[in-house]
């Protein structure tokens, strides 16, 4: 079961796609098609498309269709990948497909002259309404992808390959995507066939919801794992509680349903979770304070090629380089040999820690990882609203110096790539929970406070006496006594301001 997803960056793309399923005897599905099933199931497109290029007329209703459309065509390209394959061509399918590491993701595109010269011949328009034609779609498109997805629509992190048609037929480019299509990392693995059981099971469950008259108006974010359909939703959708489980009931292949109240999301990323963990009590407690759902995604490093300290400062090196070239990080896919891939994409307390949130009423899903950064990305939902990322204990197989600095690479990258603030396990204790370091260090801040107080009140003539002084020495030293005084009473008391919000859980 092979699923090509082609971006289209010029019309010939339509053609590339047509002739690679011809060869690969795959089914062919354009985003028309999509779209023209979309309206047939009642969702409104059209208004949608305006909101995405127009955003200041994007409403809650209109957001909650465009949940609707998602849950709708993630199904749809679903069902026909699973039916024997499929070669899907429109502007960034792949997107509607995360965390499924077999999808071979391509873009095809040509200079902009020759896309002017196709408008021209295909429109019969002049150069200077061609060229704008051109612009304008690219900025549509530009506009859909990032209402739709959250990410840009050009950046090349997102493709497999860019095939660049200005010196190459369409047969060759056929030819050449043929090729790739049939290299081990784009075939199928027992590993992505769960992972795309489970993300259509996930959106049949969504579209359920959306189908249903009591629940088609409620923000509610569904994720299913291994038969279990986790649903969050918001406080003022609380009435739809009881009737999640009984729309849920009628979906075949589900094991358990749970159903969580929360405002947001916390990301927690670990190799391996232990529920009498540290690290487990302060991420349930800061998920209480922000009534989070709290989302687990399992990392279990592959054969990634990381770089390895030769000598001294070499760390900022790797780090800049697998910055700027992710795909160090990534496995070989695991076709070579499924018992391996298996071995090391077990489950490791995953599901045990998932059943513990679930009884504090604070499960937002989880799934497993298997493989380099680029496939946390693919992994985690752009659109999701999380409020924080929590990088736990992982690469568990290095030394304690080469686990610290992997586990700040990864830090870094993901800070660029996900809009939410990303921390280390000791962070998280320092920022967002309040310690007893932290009430002594409130304690110390106040009794200088105080103090500050007393002796200002204590000696109120001499301060004022010399403040007021009129000599030439006297104007410039009371200046700089207030300028050195007001920073530094603004800094203690503002540290116990800082204390005290998070003591209150305000921080």
């Amino acid at each position: 079961m092979q699923i090509i997803c082609i971006s289209r960056g010029t019309s010939r793309a339509k053609k590339v796609a047509e002739r690679l399923a011809g060869e690969l005897g795959l089914s062919c599905l354009s985003r028309e098609e999509l779209v023209e099933a979309a309206i047939q199931e009642g969702i409104q497109v059209s208004k949608l498309e305006t909101a995405m290029i127009k955003p200041q007329i994007f409403t809650e209703r209109l957001a909650l269709e465009r949940e609707y459309y998602r849950a709708f065509t993630t199904l749809y390209l679903c069902e026909r990948a699973m039916a024997g394959g499929l070669v899907y061509h429109g502007r960034t399918g792949h997107l509607l497909l995360p965390g499924i590491s077999h999808v071979l993701r391509a873009r095809v595109v040509e200079d902009e002259n020759s896309r002017i010269k196709d408008a021209m011949n295909q429109l019969g328009v002049d150069l200077t309404r061609a060229r704008r034609y051109i612009n304008n779609v690219d900025e549509d498109m530009r506009r859909w992808v990032h209402s739709m997805y959250g990410v840009p629509w050009e950046d090349a992190a997102h493709y497999d390959i860019i095939l660049n048609l200005n010196q190459m037929s369409l047969k060759n480019g056929a030819d050449a995507l043929t090729h790739v299509a049939q290299l081990p990392d784009f075939q199928m693995t027992p590993v992505s066939t769960k992972a795309i059981e489970d993300l259509r099971l996930g959106a049949k469950a969504r579209l359920f919801l959306a189908r249903d008259d009591r629940t088609k108006r409620a923000n509610v974010k569904v994720r299913a794992d291994d038969g279990i359909i986790t649903a969050t939703y918001l406080p003022h959708d609380a009435g739809v509680k009881d009737i999640i489980p009984e729309i849920f009931a009628r979906l075949e292949g589900v094991r358990e349903i749970r159903a969580t109240m929360a405002t947001t999301n916390i990301l927690w990323i670990q190799e391996a979770f232990e529920r009498g963990a540290e690290t487990f009590r302060q991420v349930v407690q800061i998920a209480t304070k922000w009534n989070a759902a709290v989302e687990l995604l399992q990392l279990i490093p592959g054969n990634e090629y990381w770089i390895e300290e030769q000598e001294s400062g070499a760390s900022e090196t790797a780090e800049a380089t697998m910055t700027q070239n992710p795909s160090i990080l990534e496995n070989n896919g695991g076709i070579e040999d499924d018992d391996e891939e298996e071995l090391s994409c077990e489950d490791r307390g995953l599901k045990s820690m998932l059943e513990e949130l679930a009884k504090l009423g604070r499960s937002g899903g989880g799934k497993v990882v298997c493989g380099g950064v680029d496939r946390i990305l693919h992994s985690i939902d752009q659109t999701a609203a999380y409020s924080l990322v929590v990088i736990g204990d992982i690469f568990l197989a290095k030394g304690h110096a080469s686990r610290m600095r992997m586990a700040r690479q990864l830090q870094s990258y993901l800070s660029d790539h996900v809009k939410a603030p990303i921390v280390n396990v000791e962070e998280l204790k320092t920022q967002y929970l309040f310690s007893k370091r932290d009430l002594l260090r409130m304690l110390g801040y106040f009794g200088l406070v105080v103090l500050s107080f007393a002796l200002v009140f204590a000696n109120q003539e001499p301060i004022l006496k010399f403040l007021s002084e009129t000599g030439t020495k006297a104007k410039f030293l009371s200046p700089i006594a207030v300028f050195l005084f007001v920073p530094i009473f603004a800094y203690l008391y503002g540290n116990i301001a800082k204390s005290l919000m998070k003591l209150i859980k305000m921080e």
